[in-house]
C-alpha cells in the first residue's frame, strides 16, 4: 500500500513537472513572437522621429525631453501591467514601443550625422543580436537559479540611473561612456535572468515578459551604440 502511494505521488510529481514545462515553453514562445512584433512600432517610431525633426527638438530641450520620457514611459508601462491579462495590454505595449522608438530617434539622428553612422548602427544592431543569442542560450543551459542575482542587478541599475540623471546637468563626457558600459553589462545580465525566469515558470504572463525583454534589448542596443559612437564615430567635415 505504501509503495502504491509512493508510486502515485511520483507520477503526480512527474505530471506536474511536465505540465509546468509545457506552460513555460508556451509563455516563452508567445514572448518571442510578441517581442518580434513589438520591434516593428519601434522602427516606425524612430523613422517618424527622424522625418518629423522631433529628434532635433529633443536635442534642443534635453531637460523637457527627460521629463517627457520618464512620465510617458512609466505611464505606458503602468497601463501595460494593468491590462496584461487582456488584449489592451498588447495595444499599450505596441504604443509603448512606438514611443520608445521616437525617443531613440534622438540618438539615431546624432549617429547618422557621423561619417560612419550607418555602419555603427549596423554593428550595434548585430552586437545586440549576438548578446541576446548568447544570453538566451545560457538561460537554457545554466541550472542554477539566478533570481537572487536580480536584486543586485536592480540595485546597480538604480545607482546608474541616479548618476545618469545627475550627469544631464554635469555633462561629463567620460562619465557618459562609463555609464553606457556598465548599463550595457547590467541589461545584458537582465536578459539572462528574465529569460531564465520564464523558463523556470517564474513569469507566467507573456505580455509582462515581453515588456521586460524589450526594455533589456532596447537598453543594450542604445548603450552599445553610444559606446561605438564615442570610440569610433567620425564627424563630418
Amino acid at each position: 500500500m505504501r509503495n502504491y502511494r509512493s508510486s502515485e505521488f511520483n507520477q503526480n510529481e512527474i505530471f506536474s513537472s511536465i505540465s509546468q514545462e509545457v506552460s513555460s515553453n508556451k509563455v516563452l514562445r508567445n514572448t518571442y513572437f510578441l517581442l518580434t512584433i513589438s520591434l516593428i512600432p519601434s522602427i516606425f517610431g524612430t523613422l517618424f522621429g527622424l522625418s518629423s525633426s522631433i529628434n532635433k527638438l529633443m536635442l534642443l530641450n534635453p531637460g523637457i525631453t527627460t521629463i517627457l520620457f520618464i512620465f510617458g514611459s512609466f505611464a505606458l508601462m503602468f497601463a501595460i501591467e494593468k491590462n496584461k491579462t487582456n488584449s489592451l495590454g498588447i495595444i499599450f505595449l505596441l504604443c509603448f514601443t512606438f514611443f520608445m522608438g521616437i525617443m531613440l530617434s534622438r540618438l539615431i539622428g546624432i549617429v547618422l550625422g557621423m561619417n560612419n553612422g550607418q555602419q555603427l548602427i549596423f554593428i550595434a544592431f548585430s552586437g545586440t543580436a549576438a548578446i541576446f543569442s548568447i544570453m538566451a542560450t545560457l538561460s537554457s543551459i545554466i541550472k542554477k537559479d539566478l533570481s537572487n542575482f536580480q536584486k543586485w542587478l536592480s540595485i546597480g541599475l538604480v545607482a546608474i540611473l541616479i548618476v545618469a540623471l545627475a550627469n544631464i546637468f554635469m555633462k561629463i563626457n567620460a562619465l557618459v561612456l562609463t555609464i553606457s558600459v556598465i548599463s550595457m553589462s547590467i541589461f545584458s545580465a537582465f536578459i539572462l535572468v528574465d529569460l531564465q525566469r520564464i523558463i523556470k515558470g517564474g513569469e507566467t504572463n507573456y505580455i509582462s515578459a515581453t515588456l521586460a525583454i524589450y526594455l533589456n534589448i532596447y537598453n543594450v542596443f542604445s548603450n552599445l551604440l553610444i559606446i561605438l559612437a564615442s570610440l569610433f564615430g567620425t564627424n563630418r567635415d
